[in-house]
């Protein structure tokens, strides 16, 4: 089934970029506005709405190129997958043959009875099996209470068929921590020795507003069959000290060839992405370090570009939640943070970064009651494809985008001024 055409949704207007508002007639040199997706973009961004939500909302988007070729998409449709004590949510794929220009689905290539979190592609070197991590909290496993509503046994699926039904579930026993729960919802990564990272984190809802949380590397040099978690068994994993006492969601980016460097960038709600470097593989870490790259308390979104040296991280450059107390408070600067997208590059393994350039802004007017999904520009997913980036985003948790644009511009994105 062919993808349909979706009518635009209401554009605000006006737009903020920098943290400063502009009217949509009224736009800094090359910034422009994508009508149909709803966004005001640099010039060379094109996009297209692939999915409405017929459930209210979806989630996390994540994409690959599969084995045999095409391009498939899968998110969560329905509620997150802690909201409900019932199946709540369907994982669905689009799939394109022609490099994103036209997409078939939904289709529903899962076919479990518990919910889903998102889709964290990995397809193991010389395999042509696709494999779904991600949070997995089946029913006999998941034991939701107030303090740990979304700790969930980590694990995977898998697909022999290019993507169009998984096998599964196998959940990850870390032999130091046969019983970890976390969550994992950002891109894991396969490094040049084989070995496999994915970053989760655990939270423990400790009475309002008080929530912290650790981050942690599962790590398997056997392709999946034992794991070990660093930097320790829980509770050792890393968070930042002081009045936070929070690192959630990391993203793992072998850096390569062949000397097992891998950086990671991980979620504060300290106003930065922070880093930790391994130089052996991933089985120990340097101790976090904040970045310049601007960001309140939502994901890294991280790719390295097709060359493999240069690195991309899309941040939203914006943070003006000093008193950040959880995302239950102070919600709409919080969520209006989320709303843009910057883009900085690093070409030393994430030591430096390049000043931001701007990339796209949510230009939809605000229509939900919920500030959580009015300004929703987060959780981007990059797939490389030579000089063209395919960018997938849940456009306010209510429709799956997906963008493109060429990595040889990146350097000449458009830098108005920011508040920060």
């Amino acid at each position: 089934m062919s993808v349909p055409s979706f009518p635009p949704l209401p554009l605000a207007r006006t737009v903020e970029i920098g943290s400063r508002p502009y009217a949509l007639d009224a736009l800094p040199a090359g910034v422009g506005v994508l009508e149909g997706p709803g966004l005001a973009a640099a010039e060379g961004l094109e996009g297209q709405v692939l999915h409405r939500s017929r459930r209210g909302t979806l989630y996390e988007t994540r994409a690959t190129f599969t084995p045999g070729g095409d391009l498939l998409l899968m998110f969560p449709e329905g509620s997150h997958y802690n909201c409900s004590d019932a199946k709540a949510n369907t994982m669905l794929a689009f799939r394109s043959s022609d490099r994103g220009r036209t997409w078939e689905g939904p289709a529903e290539p899962l076919s479990i009875d518990y919910n889903q979190h998102g889709f964290i592609p990995l397809i193991p070197r010389g395999s042509r099996r696709i494999c779904c991590f991600g949070t997995q909290p089946v029913w006999t496993e998941y034991v939701k209470d107030a303090r740990h509503p979304e700790n969930a046994p980590i694990g995977w699926l898998w697909s022999d068929d290019d993507g169009r039904s998984f096998q599964g579930p196998r959940l990850i026993r870390p032999v130091n921590d046969p019983c970890f729960q976390g969550m994992a919802v950002m891109r894991m990564c396969e490094t040049d020795k084989g070995t496999w990272l994915i970053a989760p984190h655990t939270g423990d809802n400790q009475g309002y507003p008080k929530v912290d949380s650790r981050l942690y590397v599962l790590r398997s040099e056997d392709q999946g069959e034992t794991w070990t978690v660093a930097p320790g068994a829980r509770p050792a994993g890393w968070q930042l000290a002081r009045r936070f006492n929070r690192m959630d969601e990391g993203r793992p980016v072998a850096l390569g060839p062949r000397d097992g460097r891998v950086l990671m960038l991980a979620r504060t709600p300290e106003g930065r992405l922070w880093a930790l470097w391994s130089q052996d593989d991933g089985r120990t870490w340097t101790f976090p370090r904040a970045t310049p790259l601007v960001h309140p308390d939502a994901p890294p979104m991280l790719a390295l570009l097709a060359d493999g040296r240069t690195l991309l991280a899309l941040h939203h450059n914006r943070f003006h939640a000093r008193e950040y107390a959880g995302l239950d408070v102070g919600l709409e600067q919080v969520m209006r943070d989320r709303s843009e997208i910057w883009a900085s590059m690093s070409r030393d393994g994430g030591e430096t970064w390049t000043e931001p350039g701007f990339l796209y802004a949510n230009a939809v007017e605000g229509d939900w009651p919920e500030p959580f999904f009015n300004h929703q520009c987060s959780y981007n997913d990059i797939v490389v494809d030579g000089d063209t980036l395919h960018i997938f985003l849940p456009h306010r948790w209510r429709q799956a985008l997906h963008l493109t644009f060429p990595a040889s511009r990146l350097a000449d994105l458009p830098r108005p001024p920011v508040d920060r």
